[in-house]
């Protein structure tokens, strides 16, 4: 009931969330316009999660975010974000380091306490994004706005237990998020079902070679295998009268 409550009271007063536009860089936009966008937050299942979207991430490429923690957990799992967003409360100084690029969430009135964190860290190249709501609410509408063809959640809040289990007044802003997002946000253990593993050109080339070659490592290490080899080519030359 208090769930509830906080929602209603929370889209009274935090219409920007669902109604207006962020003030997104124009080449952030245009970077992730028609693209698929995946969105990394260190939450429930990340890790299995992303050993699931392996393949999915190996042939999409798609623009990859990183909500704060969610930065280290790519990182851990061998990938490299596009952009890190977020407060930079959870995230370690490798994540933003190595991150293509950076976006701090400030709040609504333009207070911004992750971007001090950065400058003590020596990093200046960061630009800010005021906004209401969680940051990995924000992330999904940044993509959602700059108009991602598809936007693939890992880690985030995707029920009711959850929302609760948060333990936070903001978590209402997830419940809206996705009211406003609609189909365009999937889930990531959707869509190692609906994306199935399969097997490349370039996999299928590389088994053939290696069967060639423990065939002929077999072949040259028998003394007995060679004779055989050697007559049934013998043979062929006479039936093709070479």
């Amino acid at each position: 009931e208090s769930f509830a409550q906080n929602t209603i009271e929370f889209m009274r007063h935090e219409q920007d969330l669902l109604f207006s536009r962020f003030k997104v860089p124009a080449d952030l936009a245009r970077e992730m316009r028609g693209r698929q966008v995946l969105v990394v937050v260190r939450g429930y299942d990340y890790r299995q999660d992303l050993a699931a979207l392996r393949t999915y991430l190996r042939e999409v490429r798609p623009f990859i975010i990183g909500v704060d923690g969610g930065a280290d957990a790519l990182l851990e799992a061998g990938w490299k974000p596009n952009l890190v967003f977020g407060d930079m409360d959870s995230v370690s100084e490798e994540g933003l380091r190595l991150a293509d690029r950076l976006l701090v969430h400030a709040y609504p009135d333009g207070n911004c306490p992750g971007l001090e964190r950065l400058r003590a860290a020596g990093i200046a190249d960061a630009e800010t994004l005021p906004a209401p709501g969680l940051s990995e609410d924000v992330a999904i509408l940044i993509a959602e706005q700059c108009g991602a063809e598809l936007i693939v959640a890992v880690g985030t809040h995707v029920g009711l237990v959850e929302f609760l289990d948060k333990g936070r007044r903001g978590a209402s802003s997830t419940f809206l998020t996705r009211l406003k997002v609609g189909p365009r946000l999937v889930d990531a253990k959707g869509v190692s079902k609906l994306y199935p593993s399969r097997v490349s050109v370039w996999q299928l080339v590389a088994l053939i070679v290696a069967g060639l070659v423990a065939v002929s490592a077999i072949v040259y290490s028998s003394n007995s295998l060679a004779d055989i080899f050697q007559i049934l080519a013998i043979k062929l030359r006479l039936l093709l009268g070479l």
